[in-house]
């Protein structure tokens, strides 16, 4: 079936509006994004967008290319072929205005064991120029569910999943446009998991554009937007939540993932 509309495709004028439309424009966009790593080609021509507001996941198993993604995003690494660009720039036009915009969480973050939560929330929160008081900490640190009485306590008496919690709360007081989650769930147990995925479609539907990566089946399907599915460093599937729908369906990703892997 065609679909024609009023305005003619080849008036220029037109065309430049519709291409220039920043309903359309992707906040972070790879185009056929190749990366070399030690000699090793680890992402091949890797093309995706993501909107705003959009909850992206790649997925994928060890080595399969997703830390590089995000890396490639943050300016850590450079592309061998292709491009990355975060709100229609290329990275490496103007790196510290872009990582301005940009909250990034990796998966082991690194936090002070000498002091306590509300310490490393403030010492990191000046390295980026900003602050926000006891009230908003305790806010921010109830949205990830770390108990108020361990607070106070030095860091290096938590768990993995404790740790891993003011991680996630320290993203979240960045208050960027754009969070890039690196196994962001790694060391909660599943309860902890439910809260952070309804924690990261709260702040999607506030209007922030995340792209998280996972080897999570479950947890990408049930917060995700879109998956795209990623084997030794090539896109090879994506799948996308039906309008209506509270998820992508687990069971056709798993078979996927699965399959790719023993592949």
């Amino acid at each position: 079936m065609v679909v024609s509309d009023k305005t003619s495709p080849s008036d220029p004028q037109a065309n430049a509006t519709r291409e220039s439309s920043p309903i359309d424009a992707p906040v972070l966009a790879a185009e056929s994004l190749s990366v070399i790593r030690s000699g090793q080609r680890v992402l091949k021509d890797v093309t995706f967008r993501i909107s705003p507001g959009e909850v992206h996941a790649l997925l994928g198993g060890n080595g399969a290319g997703k830390s590089t993604t995000l890396l490639t995003f943050l300016g850590f690494l450079t592309p061998a072929g292709g491009s990355v660009q975060v709100q229609g720039r290329d990275v490496g036009e103007n790196l510290s205005a872009i990582r301005r915009t940009i909250a990034y969480l990796p998966e082991a973050a690194s936090l002070y064991g000498h002091l306590n939560a509300y310490e490393n929330l403030g010492y990191f929160l000046s390295l980026a120029g900003t602050n926000a008081d006891r009230s908003a900490l305790d806010d921010v640190l109830d949205r990830v569910a770390l108990q108020s009485g361990a607070r106070g306590m030095r860091m290096q008496t938590y768990s993995k999943g404790m740790r891993q919690k003011v991680a996630i709360a320290l993203a979240i007081l960045r208050d960027t446009p754009i969070l890039l989650l690196d196994e962001p769930t790694s060391g909660l147990d599943p309860v902890a998991i439910d809260d952070f995925n309804r924690l990261v479609r709260d702040l999607a539907d506030a209007g922030r554009t995340i792209l998280l990566v996972t080897h999570d089946v479950y947890g990408a399907c049930h917060v995700a937007d879109r998956i795209d599915l990623l084997q030794n460093g090539e896109l090879v599937g994506t799948f996308d939540r039906p309008p209506g729908i509270d998820r992508i369906d687990t069971e056709a990703v798993h078979e996927a993932f699965a399959g790719r892997a023993a592949a």
